[in-house]
């Protein structure tokens, strides 16, 4: 009898923890439809026809959500932000650095007082091309800096883009030729301020390919990125002792469907955002997953 008492109240236990657990998953991301292995969408967006979803982020604290939106033609991209308010989602509004040129590819330092975003704003610095270089904008007394051109020195003739900050403040990006061509994942470390000359990534893998949209976990001990193939596809890899990145595989079949991209992963190392083309209407749309085995299973 006494056991089957225990028994019960340790059911109890068990289901009230996981109902406190669902409420605070409600609270961060204002949902009840959470994911576990299956990946669901994250919300609608009210966009119009002519226009596809790119990239949708939240900050370190969880009371800013990002997404990026562009025409069809990838000719003009735009950030909109979302912010929670008495348990609700404002209406967007474009971000405080959305300009007139495009921007994409946004990311928080871990500390959530600098973001760093992509961007074809000019950069005014002569001899560098006007494509897609990397801006950031620090937080100062509650308000945000005017953006400034990050130069990587010897990457200033490429492309640039989609950052991603560590804990250390390394930043990990990829880069191109301005034709998209050859584009990989570098790093580049950050010393008093300054971003150093880049390196590629050393990215052990089965098949080498072009990679792009990297997420590079707070303390470096995991990378996501999409491989640049007939579609993309989603692959993680984990860092050993003397800083390669190793046991790069695939993500799983329910994650890599068609033409995923964009990766993001919540501060608690849970859920997986990224962006997938539907097939049924030719949408784009954001997802996300529980990422925890994938993680548990290096």
């Amino acid at each position: 009898m006494i056991k089957k008492l225990y028994f019960i109240a340790c059911l109890s236990i068990s289901a009230l923890s996981c109902e406190n657990k669902s409420e605070n998953f409600k609270v961060d991301f204002l949902t009840d439809n959470i994911p576990e292995g299956t990946p669901i969408e994250f919300q609608t967006y009210n966009i119009p026809n002519d226009f596809i979803i790119h990239k949708g982020i939240f900050s370190p604290s969880l009371d800013e959500y990002y997404y990026t939106i562009s025409d069809r033609q990838f000719e003009q991209f735009d950030v909109y932000v979302q912010r929670k308010q008495n348990g609700q989602w404002s209406e967007p509004e474009k971000a405080f650095f959305n300009s007139e040129y495009s921007e994409h590819g946004m990311s928080f330092a871990p500390n959530g007082n600098t973001l760093y975003f992509s961007s074809t704003r000019p950069t005014k610095v002569k001899g560098i091309p006007e494509t897609w270089h990397i801006w950031r904008s620090s937080k100062v007394n509650g308000k945000w800096s005017t953006p400034e051109f990050i130069n990587i020195p010897n990457l200033a003739n490429k492309l640039v883009s989609h950052p991603t900050i560590s804990n250390s403040g390394t930043m990990y990006f990829h880069a191109s030729n301005l034709d998209y061509s050859d584009m990989d994942i570098y790093l580049s470390k950050n010393t008093d301020g300054v971003f150093e000359p880049a390196q590629k990534a050393s990215i052990i893998a089965d098949t080498p390919s072009g990679k792009c949209t990297p997420y590079v976990s707070p303390s470096e001990d995991y990378l996501i990125f999409a491989s640049i193939g007939e579609d993309l596809d989603l692959m993680i890899t984990f860092k050993d002792g003397s800083g390669k990145w190793t046991n790069t595989k695939k993500l799983n079949e329910n994650i890599n469907t068609k033409g995923q991209g964009n990766p993001y992963v919540t501060p608690d190392d849970k859920f997986l955002f990224f962006t997938v083309i539907d097939d049924r209407d030719d949408s784009w749309k954001i997802k996300w997953v529980n990422i925890e085995s994938e993680l548990e299973n290096n």
